[in-house]
């Protein structure tokens, strides 16, 4: 797999030690207020459409998920024979639907079914590479469990977001309280906003804003996002997968991040937070922090094998089976959906 790099902007940061020269301290001082200004200014230099009128009911249809407006995104469901439990799976980016592919049929086998989707500009869907806008990212996410309570009003449904898809859970979650019975988020994407380094916010909003249209390889980056070498090779050959970032792609999901980050200490709820310790795209420590600034009943699992995708590394065993185990419990304690109440809900469902 091309791992998203921002190599190509990584500037390196001076920082004053503690006997640094008093008048380099103002100096200092005034870098950083240009350079906030600087981020803030170009802001509004690179914009992002916003979501589209909604001109139907959202549906699913085969390997098929009809949004509200009526854009046709890629779909692909992992039935368990008498699911007891829905996993609806947000995946990360430059990915689709396909990150799910090892872990799903574990889950299938164990009673779990899961519908995963690829967002607007990835994998099956329009517009393949181009970002969508967070708007119309969170209000997809929202259809999509509308549509598959809609199919299955009396199954527990838990919504799973891995890396950027993460964030997209937690923005959409913040704008108004999913509904779901649980949230798992894998690898969480919450690098992004005020957790990044001004400077690099500058860079990267200057960047996109002269050059939105250039591309990105990550060859350069010197990461690994897995141990799994021939699930990173089949990633490589997928034509599913974006190779090349664009510019104005990178500063989207970096703000998408960045509204994830927020979130976190905003949202309440039942969380499951899984990630490994190795992983070398998401900062470990800024998953540590997103996950205690939660509220609600949440639970936190660290595998010490683990990388960034860790639904399909060679240790993958441990998460899937916590996130199953997990699911299941919330499942078996969930009571049935009352039919007046979804009578009375179904109206008003996107």
């Amino acid at each position: 797999m091309k791992t998203l790099s921002f190599s190509a902007f990584r500037l390196r940061r001076e920082r004053l030690s503690s006997t640094a020269s008093p008048r380099l301290r103002p100096w200092s001082a005034r870098r950083n207020s240009l350079l906030a200004a600087l981020a803030l200014a170009l802001q509004g230099c690179v914009s992002f459409p916003a979501a589209a009128p909604a001109s139907g009911q959202a549906r699913l249809e085969n390997d098929l998920f009809v949004a509200r407006d009526g854009a046709r995104l890629g779909l692909t469901v992992w039935r368990a024979k008498e699911p007891a439990a829905i996993i609806a799976a947000v995946h990360g980016m430059n990915d689709y639907a396909g990150a799910f592919s090892l872990a799903a049929p574990y889950w299938a086998e164990r009673g779990i079914t899961t519908y995963a989707y690829d967002q607007r500009g990835f994998g099956r869907s329009p517009n393949q590479g181009r970002w969508a806008g967070a708007p119309a990212m969170k209000e997809d996410l929202r259809a999509f469990i509308a549509a598959i309570r809609r199919d299955h009003p009396y199954t527990p449904l838990f919504v799973m977001g891995h890396s950027m898809g993460a964030a997209v859970v937690m923005a959409a979650h913040k704008d108004e309280a999913l509904d779901a019975d649980g949230i798992i988020l894998a690898a969480p994407g919450v690098w992004g906003g005020a957790q990044m380094p001004l400077l690099y916010r500058a860079t990267l909003n200057l960047a996109a804003c002269v050059a939105p249209g250039k591309t990105l390889t990550g060859e350069s980056a010197g990461r690994q996002a897995s141990d799994n070498i021939d699930f990173l090779r089949a990633m490589y050959e997928d034509p599913n997968v974006v190779k090349d970032t664009r510019l104005d792609a990178v500063l989207g999901v970096v703000r998408m991040m960045g509204e994830g980050w927020d979130a976190s200490d905003e949202i309440a709820g039942d969380f499951l937070v899984v990630y490994g310790a190795r992983d070398d795209i998401i900062p470990v420590k800024k998953i540590r922090k997103a996950a205690k600034r939660l509220s609600g009943e949440v639970e936190t699992r660290v595998y010490e094998d683990g990388w960034h995708l860790l639904l399909a590394d060679t240790a993958r065993a441990a998460p899937l089976a916590d996130i199953a185990t997990w699911a299941l419990a919330r499942a078996d304690r969930e009571p049935p959906r009352r039919a007046e109440t979804l009578e009375q809900a179904v109206p008003n469902l996107p």
